[in-house]
């Protein structure tokens, strides 16, 4: 094994060998004498076995590689190569092919391999003997309020289908809490399609869209503020009883409040309500796919989700990183409103910024872009709200990728009127167009990305 440090060469010989030399034998080899009685040749390889001539191939050989591999110091006047640029912190720290490399491009649109990976929803035959019972069931009924953005209410609204059906209980369509951040006022039916939603679960849970008179005066259980993690064994023993006496039970929060650790069937069911029944509105449809056919026009795009709007860097506990300025009004605001900080409320800024839980800025979501190989004309849709900051807060990301797009500029004049000031609509439209990408990546892990990753998507 060679070495090369500042032109010295060195050689690392087995110790089996140097234990077979005598010092005398070293000597010899170091010193040669001036005259020998004998031919030099002749005598060195009289005896096969001398310890002199296996160090004398060992050291043609290593000396041959030492030249063979470039370790021998260049003589005088040799021909110079120009330097090798730096490699950049980028290419060592991040995976990927960088951009200029032949097939790059073609590299980044290539799409993942689905080893014959297909959606699974066969119940077993328990859970289709007792749907019989629990899709028609008449006497018990389940009130979820849900809250957040678009994705929160999604998830909730999943998780509210599964307690149903661990209760054989009826479901009454979620209701959508006011939110205190946007404002929006939208209903469940102006961001799904209620009848598909019923429809598609007619057989797994029965779902009317209001409480039946005779349940309108019963006084109902409630429930504000369900454990995390809860088992369906839990909810059937901190719910059941109540439920079948007072006959209405109505839960609030239940963001995350579900195991992610169900049975077969119940996984199947939440596979079921996310990706089959929690279909988007017409009108959302329509115009998230006119969107994507724009987008798509002269080839594949890219889907990029940015969390870079003020309440995210709030709730986060994060920092834009734009300005002193920017970071001192997140700052003043997060202390203002300290319940908006989602978790992990002991750690400053920069361990979270250490642990990976702050959202990408624009400078980064370049970088990395740049990392994996984007060419420079790639066609971004940018799902997301205003950033922080406004356009200035987008120019490291527009300066290496100019064709960056929006619902608000690729739209026609009037087509977004319908959904302004409604901000999960605006999201179920990014995500419409999301879906329809050829490439999508989020710039914080959050619902979104999660719903992505899993998305069987069907325009039925």
């Amino acid at each position: 094994m060679a070495k090369s440090r500042n032109k010295l060469s060195y050689i690392s010989v087995p110790s089996q060998i140097i234990t077979s030399l005598s010092s005398a034998s070293l000597q010899s080899l170091l010193l040669s004498p001036k005259k020998p009685s004998k031919s030099p040749i002749r005598l060195f390889f009289s005896n096969p076995r001398s310890p002199k001539l296996w160090f004398f191939f060992l050291f043609l050989f290593s000396f041959l590689g030492m030249a063979r591999i470039g370790f021998l110091p260049s003589p005088p006047c040799s021909i110079t190569y120009p330097r090798r640029p730096p490699i950049s912190t980028i290419d060592s720290v991040l995976p990927g092919p960088s951009i200029g490399r032949d097939g790059g491009e073609a590299e980044f649109w290539k799409q993942p391999d689905g080893m014959g990976y297909r959606p699974c929803l066969d119940f077993s035959e328990e859970y289709r003997r007792s749907s019989k019972v629990v899709a028609r069931e008449k006497m018990k009924y389940l009130m979820v309020v849900v809250s957040g953005g678009l994705n929160q209410q999604r998830n909730q609204i999943i998780d509210a289908v599964i307690i149903a059906r661990i209760l054989g209980a009826a479901l009454v369509v979620p209701i959508l809490q006011v939110n205190v951040i946007w404002g929006d006022e939208s209903e469940f039916s102006d961001i799904f399609d209620m009848e598909h939603f019923k429809k598609t679960l007619a057989n797994d849970v029965h779902i009317v869209s209001s409480l039946p008179s005779t349940h309108l005066m019963s006084r109902p259980v409630e429930e504000k503020r369900t454990p995390l993690h809860v088992t369906p064994r839990w909810i059937r023993n901190r719910y059941l009883k109540r439920l079948k006496k007072e006959g209405v039970l109505l839960l609030r929060g239940l963001d995350s409040r579900l195991t992610k650790d169900l049975p077969s069937d119940l996984q199947k069911l939440r596979c079921k309500v996310a990706f089959h029944a929690l279909r988007f509105s017409a009108p959302i449809i329509e115009l998230g796919n006119k969107l994507a056919e724009r987008m798509r026009s002269k080839g594949p795009y890219m889907a990029l989700h940015l969390r870079m709007e003020m309440d995210v860097w709030v709730r986060t506990g994060c920092l834009p990183g734009l300005n002193p300025e920017y970071d001192k009004i997140i700052s003043s605001e997060r202390k203002l409103r300290p319940e908006l900080l989602t978790a992990r409320t002991n750690m400053t800024y920069h361990d979270r910024k250490l642990a990976g839980l702050c959202p990408l800025n624009a400078l980064e979501v370049t970088r990395l872009l740049k990392a994996l190989g984007a060419p420079r004309s790639t066609r971004i849709y940018w799902a997301g709200g205003n950033p922080l900051g406004g356009q200035e807060a987008l120019l490291p990301l527009t300066k290496e990728f100019p064709y960056f797009y929006n619902k608000e500029n690729l739209s026609l004049p009037g087509e977004l009127e319908l959904f302004s000031n409604k901000a999960s609509l605006l999201a179920a439209i990014d995500y419409v167009v999301a879906a329809n990408s050829d490439v999508f990546m989020p710039s914080h892990g959050g619902n979104m990305g999660r719903a992505m990753q899993a998305l069987n998507w069907k325009n039925a």
